[in-house]
């Protein structure tokens, strides 16, 4: 059987509002992918039964524990006589890889919930086209290597460069770039294998989701199938 090298894939959206005593207390937005893969239907089964569970378990926190939080904050607003902010969820799906039997994505999910700004938390997946499991950080890797010393080597070189052209990280960022390294948070992208932290972890609010790349030459790896 041939394998596919690529996935072809479309996109599907969710919209819906929230709302309470005829007022729109929170607005959701899903955006998620749905991948075709016809030579390989167990892999694609697989794939969009993960994308379907991430984006179902978006939207079942929206539903509940966010609605009822809108309306807490509604009702107070109205008993106090001060503006209500309506509440907003987006989820949104990236591919960032998609060639070689490797799909490899992130998804941001974003909340605001009044206050000065929203707050967004990332997680990713990166999937073998062959069989649609998902593939963890060791795989790029020799059994038994350290790389997580090796990957927090580079990631800390290229965060001293960056502050010494910009100082974007906190003043004890390397090691907070230790505490806070998670072999979940990586995706894979055209130019190499890419590391991020979630807000706050190193840096302040301003500098959003810190992402570090690692080039495949590196890496001494190249994605193939």
């Amino acid at each position: 059987m041939n394998i596919s090298s690529s996935a072809n894939i479309s996109m599907r959206e969710t919209n819906r509002t929230y709302r309470y005593n005829n007022t729109g207390v929170l607005s959701l937005t899903i955006r998620r992918p749905e991948i075709r893969l016809p030579s390989s239907p167990k892999a694609q089964a697989n794939i969009n039964r993960r994308f379907a569970l991430e984006a179902g378990r978006f939207y079942r926190h929206a539903s509940s524990e966010l609605y009822r939080q809108a309306v807490r904050s509604y009702q107070n607003a109205q008993k106090n006589g001060f503006p209500f902010i309506p509440y907003e969820a987006f989820m949104q799906f990236d591919i960032t890889y998609n060639m070689s039997c490797y799909l490899s994505s992130y998804n941001d999910r974003y909340q605001f919930t009044g206050g000065a700004h929203g707050s967004t938390v990332r997680s990713s997946d990166t999937f073998s086209l062959k069989t649609g499991n998902r593939i963890p950080l060791s795989h790029y890797f020799s059994a038994g290597y350290d790389y997580r010393g090796f990957l927090l080597g580079q990631i800390i070189m290229q965060a001293d460069a960056n502050m010494q052209e910009n100082p974007i990280y906190f003043e004890d960022y390397r090691e907070l770039i230790v505490r806070h390294f998670n072999p979940q948070n990586y995706y894979l992208s055209n130019t190499g294998l890419v590391i991020y932290y979630q807000q706050y972890e190193i840096a302040p609010y301003a500098t959003g989701i810190v992402e570090f790349t690692i080039p495949y030459s590196t890496l001494g790896w190249i994605p193939r199938c």
